[in-house]
């Protein structure tokens, strides 16, 4: 099956696919994006809504007891660190920023808990940058799909899709992908039956 056949099957099976992740400001975005590292968006979305409820602004999240976080985000896994990611990053953006998230890839870089990943899709949810971001669905599919190696690293399977998918179509792919694997080409009993 060719890059084309199955872009345009994808495209058929999620025309609409979107980010899921619920958000009001640019930084609630960003930390959801970082909390929902090893979960689903479905638990971020649960916990956010009441830590974003509970704490309105950045400098209620930087000055917020770091118990008082970890308790509204136990749930979601590696939550002591999130918590101190989330403190974190509210204070490097009221310091460095003005309480805004740049559109700027190096500084990104420097908060605590945001990857590459996190950047790709923060840039393409928030600024409407061109890119793939490669995450647990992502990548599974791509190498089932032979889109790249089985063996590659997210970082060269990222290559892989942006050389293979054109540029105007990352974003939509990268979303397109997300729930194709989240809901038909699962990590665990794929539906290779009814999949074209």
């Amino acid at each position: 099956m060719s890059i084309k056949e199955i872009l345009e099957y994808i495209n058929d099976l999620y025309p609409n696919a979107h980010c899921e992740l619920e958000y009001t400001k640019n930084y609630e975005l960003l930390i959801a994006i970082v909390l929902s590292a090893q979960t689903t968006d479905k638990r971020v979305n649960k916990v956010t809504k009441i830590l974003f409820n509970k704490y309105k602004t950045l400098e209620e999240l930087a000055t917020a007891q770091l118990e008082d976080i970890e308790n509204i985000i136990r749930e979601i896994g590696t939550f002591k660190k999130k918590s101190i990611f989330i403190k974190n990053i509210a204070s490097s953006l009221i310091n460095d920023c003005d309480g805004k998230v740049p559109n700027d890839r190096k500084y990104l870089e420097k908060l605590s808990g945001v990857g590459r990943k996190t950047i790709n899709v923060f840039l393409a949810e928030f600024y409407n940058i061109p890119s793939i971001a490669v995450d647990t669905h992502v990548e599974r599919v791509s190498k089932r799909l032979n889109l790249a190696p089985t063996n590659a690293s997210v970082t060269q399977v990222e290559q892989e899709l942006m050389n293979k998918v054109p540029k105007d179509k990352w974003i939509k792919t990268h979303h397109q992908l997300i729930f194709f694997g989240r809901y038909h080409c699962k990590a665990i009993k794929p539906n290779c039956k009814n999949c074209g």
